[in-house]
């Protein structure tokens, strides 16, 4: 790689001085004729026009078109636009959000190290530390989301990694996350985050001191339930080459049209966050007057113990949040969900459409026990008319008081 010339998918570029909604609308790169969007280029061969160009093509691994797998102008086009809206030095795009996860640890991880992890993470990411990290010799050990200030005696001379989820996506407990990274460098550890909940519109985390930010790109960053695509963008060259390593020798492979997919879903990232919030804060204020609720999991609402850290950090708020119920009772709960009519039943969240689940029996905690005084729902507000879902939702509790 020649170091004096940055990456085609870096984003030190003009358009990153630009506010998050021109970035996001027009991104990086923009051209100044021709086709305004990036063309669809799927490709495994790439070919030479000379014997000494083909044997130097690996000079390229980083940054140029070598071969299929390693990505395509497509690819390099979407990972231009994600670092503009990071800030960071580059980005690696991933065939999805759990794959970006797993090839961030296997990053920075190997036999015999250890790994602090987050206690409120994705279900999917304790499920890899637990049954992949264990098993490849790497020591997790989970700490409380809310005890940051703790975290430090929890550092050993092989810690290598510190992975954050703020907030979490079943029970969003709020982690300040600079002191987290603080304390990570302070130990010589590599900070890693997953940022879903907020996207870089919302949150920057290597502005936080975060080293490499993930995002699952099947959710807010396409908006549209129909692609699967993870991102990992780095803070410094040698993060970024460390995981684009990792990405190759694993086999990772984002595809051509996902990429172009969720390129397309950027342009109206930032409009679509303003809705999902609204919408989000409409539906917990009429929530927050039911007698059956007990409590709403939502950072940006006044009421939630992580209110300060949100407002002290974040842009704004998406659109997904946890109810608990008045009752523990699974029969009366789950009749919530007959003949709901909006809200879909489905385990994903940042599409256009509204969902709830059950979150039910709580999720798994080693040192702060889940929400157990209510049966612990997840909604994500979608883009419909706030009025309509919640009209959704009155004729849903109305079942839920009937006997």
């Amino acid at each position: 790689m020649n170091h004096d010339n940055p990456p085609r998918n870096i984003g030190q570029h003009p358009a990153s001085r630009l506010r998050f909604a021109t970035l996001a609308a027009s991104g990086p790169h923009a051209p100044t004729s021709g086709p305004l969007n990036a063309p669809v280029v799927r490709a495994s061969t790439i070919i030479y026009d000379s014997v000494e160009a083909y044997m130097k093509r690996h000079d390229g691994f980083y940054d140029d078109v070598i071969y299929g797998l390693y990505g395509t102008d497509t690819t390099y086009a979407l990972a231009a636009a994600v670092t503009a809206l990071q800030g960071g030095y580059s980005t690696v795009i991933t065939s999805s959000g759990t794959a970006a996860i797993a090839i961030g640890f296997a990053s920075f991880l190997s036999a015999g190290d250890h790994v602090l992890v987050c206690d409120s993470v994705y279900r999917s990411t304790r499920k890899f530390c637990e049954q992949t990290l264990s098993r490849l010799g790497v020591e997790v050990t989970y700490f409380d989301p809310l005890l940051v200030d703790k975290l430090g005696d929890l550092f050993r001379p092989n810690t290598r990694v510190l992975y954050l989820e703020s907030p979490g996506s079943l029970t969003f407990e709020m982690s300040d996350v600079r002191r987290a990274t603080e304390l990570a460098r302070s130990h010589g550890a590599i900070t890693l985050m997953d940022n879903t909940w907020a996207t870089p519109v919302l949150f920057r985390p290597l502005e936080h001191g975060v080293d490499v930010a993930i995002e699952s790109a099947t959710k807010y960053l396409s908006g549209h339930s129909d692609v699967m695509l993870g991102t990992l963008s780095a803070s410094t060259r040698e993060v970024y080459e460390r995981l684009k390593e990792t990405a190759g020798s694993w086999g990772n492979c984002a595809g051509p049209d996902e990429c172009y997919l969720v390129h397309r879903g950027l342009r109206t990232l930032d409009v679509r966050l303003e809705r999902h919030q609204r919408n989000a804060e409409q539906l917990i204020s009429w929530l927050l007057s039911r007698r059956e609720v007990r409590r709403v999991l939502y950072p940006a609402h006044e009421g939630d113990p992580g209110y300060a850290l949100w407002k002290r950090d974040y842009r704004g708020a998406s659109g997904l949040f946890g109810v608990v119920l008045d009752s523990n009772d699974e029969k009366t709960a789950l009749s919530l969900f007959a003949g709901l009519k909006l809200f879909k039943l489905g385990s994903s969240w940042g599409g256009y459409e509204s969902l709830m689940v059950p979150a039910w029996p709580p999720p798994v905690r080693t040192c702060r026990p889940a929400p157990r005084d209510g049966y612990l729902l997840r909604i994500h507000a979608g883009l419909e008319d706030p009025a309509d879902l919640i009209e959704d939702l009155a004729a849903a509790f109305a079942r839920l008081r009937s006997p």
